[in-house]
């Protein structure tokens, strides 16, 4: 019988914090701190999260369309 702590054979996204994109969404928070929330100071940062959590969707949905209902 296998372990529910067993890691899946990719990272998980209902966590922030498992995601790839962490480090991003990391770096925009800390620039809204730093800005005192100002966010055109941050647009910079949204945009690079923004990019990585696209090629995350698009990874996603690449490894559901080579999956095999059927092995």
């Amino acid at each position: 019988m296998a372990s529910r702590a067993s890691t899946p054979p990719y990272p998980s996204a209902a966590r922030i914090a498992d995601s790839p994109c962490y480090p991003q969404y990391a770096a925009s928070l800390k620039c809204l701190e730093e800005f005192r929330s100002n966010k055109s100071e941050c647009q910079e940062h949204f945009d690079v999260y923004k990019e990585c959590k696209k090629k995350e969707r698009e990874a996603r949905l690449e490894r559901n369309r080579n999956r095999s209902f059927f092995s």
